[in-house]
Formats: structure tokens, sequence, C-alpha cells
């Protein structure tokens, strides 16, 4: 076993890369995702069902996980893969911003106008600065999908809490 070529597949740099690292997170959500999805309670006689409000979660979780363990197995070390080295912090902190405002905006000014102004303000901090495509991304992508779960999915979507008072 002495004469095994030591190499360089077992040093830090290389089991600890991004891609390994970010595999192993996600394999970590993905387990606690399917523990979550086996607490979604069935209907009786839904055990008996080939669908039911656990298979695509189900599913979802199995995806997830044979990614990540994908991922574990074909990580390479961040001088090869490409991957970026530097992080924009700032960028990131502004977007996790966007989120909590978005999720506020919803509860007040609903689906519509908070999921426009997220798409908006997402696509400027992320460096586009065209009117044309900052309101047409945004706007009319919003009420195309909005149309389509109202009216052909018939899905309910909170208006907001100014527009219900009226």
């Amino acid at each position: 076993m002495s004469d095994l070529p030591t190499s360089s597949f077992f040093s830090k740099e290389n089991l600890l890369c991004r891609d390994r690292v970010g595999a192993m997170i996600f394999l970590l959500v993905c387990l606690c995702y399917g523990y979550q999805t086996s607490l979604i309670p069935l209907f009786p006689g839904d055990e008996y069902e080939p669908f039911t409000a656990r298979t695509l979660p189900t599913l979802l979780t199995f995806a997830g996980i044979g990614l990540s363990i994908l991922l574990l197995v074909t990580g390479q070390p961040d001088t090869q893969s490409g991957a970026v080295v530097g992080f924009n912090w700032k960028l990131l902190l502004s977007f996790i911003a966007l989120m909590a405002l978005y999720g506020i905006g919803l509860t007040y000014v609903g689906f519509v106008i908070a999921t426009s102004f997220f798409l908006l303000a997402g696509f400027y901090l992320l460096g586009e600065r065209r009117k044309k495509v900052l309101f047409g991304a945004s706007f009319p992508f919003v009420i195309a999908f909005f149309l389509l779960l109202t009216q052909g999915l018939d899905i309910y979507l909170e208006p907001g809490l100014i527009f219900t008072i009226w």
C-alpha cells in the first residue's frame, strides 16, 4: 500500500473546493426538505393513490440528492473549475434586502405590483439600465403570469391589504 501515489485528490484544496462545499450544503438542505416532505399529511385513503400531496416533493428531494451527489463526485478544485474567487457581498446583501422588501410588499400591495417592482429592481441591481428591457421584462411578464394563475388555473392570489381596505 505504500507504493500508491499520493495524489492531490485528497488535498485540502481539492476536497474543500466551492463545488463540493456547495454540494454538501445543498445535500443537507435536500435531506431536511425530504424529512419535511414525510410530514405532509395525507387524506384518508391517499396511501393507496399513485399521486398524492407528497409525490412531487419526494421526487424533487430525490432529484436534489442525486444532483448534489453528482456534484460531490465531479467537483474540481477552484483553480480548474473557473470559479469566481472574488465575491460581490454588496450585491448579495442588496438582493437579501430586496427579497425582504418583496415579502413585505406582497402583503401590502399584492402579487402584481410587488413582483413587478421586485423584478425591476433585481434587473437594475444586475446592471440592466435600458428602460425598455426593465419595464418590458417585469410588468408584462408578471401580468401574464398573474392571469395564467388566476384565470387559467383558478388560483387565488392575495390582492394586498391596501386594495382590500377600500
